[in-house]
Parts: structure tokens; sequence; C-alpha cells
């Protein structure tokens, strides 16, 4: 369907045919399981920066959708400031992967992108079409999205080595149902061609 009005005023690229996302990245992982998860997104978060800056001077947007943790009034600022300031566990993860001044920010209520979100909204104006998902944890809200994406008809290309969940074998069981049921290309991050993703 036409875009009425595909204006947003400065505030997004004209088109962005692929974007990616960086899900529940700004964490400050204290939880139970925190510890095994940082062990498994600390090198993760290392190859997600480098696909980032890949991806950067590609072209392709950034979009940090992210847990808002039980609080509505929580943004990123805040999240941002918590777990770069108060000495958490997730921190070198934050440091590692911080959003920079022309990425976008979505605050999700639970665990899919999509639901409750602007995220639509948003890859509708960009009339996006791939989607290169991120992020933690692979076995929850990764695929979760990966699924709503999937049934927006979005192509899906999920690097199986910038995603993490607390158990390894979960990643890889997660990775191979987003491959085998949702399609997903799961090249890993350094072996994959922007211009193939698109």
């Amino acid at each position: 369907m036409p875009v009425k009005n595909p204006d947003m005023h400065g505030s997004a690229p004209d088109e962005a045919p692929v974007v990616l996302l960086l899900i529940d990245v700004i964490n400050d992982l204290e939880f139970e399981g925190g510890a095994a998860l940082l062990r498994q997104a600390l090198p993760m978060a290392d190859r997600l920066a480098a696909l980032k800056r890949r991806a950067h001077a590609s072209g392709i947007p950034a979009v940090y959708v992210n847990d808002n943790f039980g609080r509505w009034r929580s943004d990123l600022r805040a999240q941002l400031a918590h777990c770069l300031g108060d000495g958490v566990r997730g921190q070198p993860l934050v440091e590692r992967l911080q959003p920079g001044p022309d990425d976008y920010f979505v605050l999700k209520p639970k665990h899919s992108g999509f639901f409750a979100t602007t995220l639509d909204t948003l890859l509708k104006y960009l009339r996006t079409r791939t989607l290169i998902l991120t992020g933690l944890t692979a076995d929850n809200c990764v695929l979760f999205t990966a699924s709503d994406a999937y049934l927006r008809d979005f192509h899906l290309v999920v690097p199986a080595d910038c995603v993490a969940s607390i158990d390894p074998e979960h990643t890889r069981q997660a990775l191979d149902h987003m491959r085998r049921v949702l399609k997903a290309d799961i090249t890993p991050s350094t072996t994959l061609s922007m211009k193939k993703a698109a």
C-alpha cells in the first residue's frame, strides 16, 4: 500500500531497503543468568560492533530495539546512563555497542520488537524489505522478533555470530529454527556481504 505521507520530516532516511536491528544490547544483565550471558555476549558484541560499522559505511541504518525492563518511563539516555555509570554487570557490553547519533531507538514492552512498538511504522516509512537481526537473546527476544518479522514478509538475516543466549546450545537451536522455519540467512557476519543482505 502506498505511503500517504512518506516525509518523516528529516528524522529518517528517505529509503532504507535493509535495516540492522540491535535487540536488547543496552542491558545491565543484572538478573539470574546474567553472568553466564555476559560470557557469551562479549565476543558477540565485538563482532556486532564491527558489523554495525560496515553497515553504517554501506548506508544501512541501525535501530536499537530495547526492553523497557518493566518501566514505561524508561528512555535510551536513562538506560545508557544506568548501564555505563552504575557499575552494572552489562557495562562492558554496552560500552562496545553504544548507539551513535544517527541511530534509532525503539522501546519494547515484551519479547518481540514489533509488539506494541513503533517499529512497524518506521520500517514502512523506510520501505524496508530486509532485516538483519542481532543481539540478545537468540532463543527469546531475537527469535520472537524474527517470527513477527517473518509474518510481515521481511527477508531475514540473522548472522550466527551476532546473537547470543545464556547457553550456546540454545543459540544453536534458535538459529536452526530461524534458518529452517523462518527462512533466515544465518551467514556469520565475517563473511556476510552487505550487498547480498539487500
